[in-house]
């Protein structure tokens, strides 16, 4: 199976020989990090090791898709739509720091087409947004005044705050963060719209080995449900 229909740079690790009901995960690695990051710091090496049967693109968005608003339109044309006319039915995504909020404003935006996210860390708004909504005591307290279209960050915060995450319409999403990590209390906003078994938490900071350790966890949870 082969998948040629990004402009943007992927890095692809397709398992040989799996059945034609494919699984996909679409990796976004943060700020200033890159597809590669994610091979050289053995986020596909550990899901190999646990034998499962799911596909790895690792994309390269542009920082410029994200400051002009076009990551999630880009995503769409550029990796999405050609992955599932390529032949792949079950689309996760998985979003470290800023690649998280791109996550999250896909399925925003998608639904449809994503089966779950995992977000690792996510930058979901500048500290003074989410300073904000934590001294209105929560997303359930705080009652935004109209928002200027092109203030994403607060469009994303206000869909979480209407959001329920168990509606059968919304794609699983499994959030992990460190104990000292610089937006945790991002984290701990959006932790208030899921289960405690879609949480997970370890000691550490923004770094790459805080990361490594929680997807490790994720991967040891039945994230990707069928797909051993």
């Amino acid at each position: 199976m082969m998948f040629n229909g990004s402009t943007m740079h992927v890095i692809q690790d397709i398992v040989p020989g799996a059945c034609a009901q494919r699984t996909l995960l679409v990796a976004l690695p943060g700020a200033g990090d890159c597809a590669q990051d994610l091979i050289d710091q053995h986020f596909v090496r550990v899901l190999r090791e646990r034998q499962l049967a799911v596909d790895v693109f690792a994309v390269d968005v542009p920082m410029d898709a994200y400051l002009e608003g076009k990551v999630v339109r880009r995503m769409a044309d550029e990796v999405i739509a050609p992955a599932r006319e390529a032949g792949w039915r079950s689309i996760w995504l998985m979003g470290i720091s800023l690649g998280g909020m791109g996550a999250l404003a896909y399925v925003r935006e998608h639904p449809q087409d994503i089966a779950g996210v995992i977000l690792l860390a996510p930058f979901l708004g500048t500290r003074g947004l989410i300073a904000e909504v934590a001294r209105a005591g929560g997303l359930d307290q705080w009652h935004p005044r109209a928002i200027p279209d092109g203030d994403e960050e607060r469009h994303l915060i206000a869909w979480l705050k209407h959001k329920t995450m168990d509606h059968p319409d919304t794609p699983f999403i499994y959030l992990g963060y460190g104990h000292e990590d610089r937006f945790a209390a991002a984290s701990q906003l959006l932790s208030q719209r899921l289960p405690a078994d879609r949480i997970a938490m370890v000691p550490g900071g923004h770094d790459w080995s805080t990361w490594l350790a929680l997807w490790c966890r994720m991967l040891d949870r039945p994230v990707f449900a069928g797909a051993r």
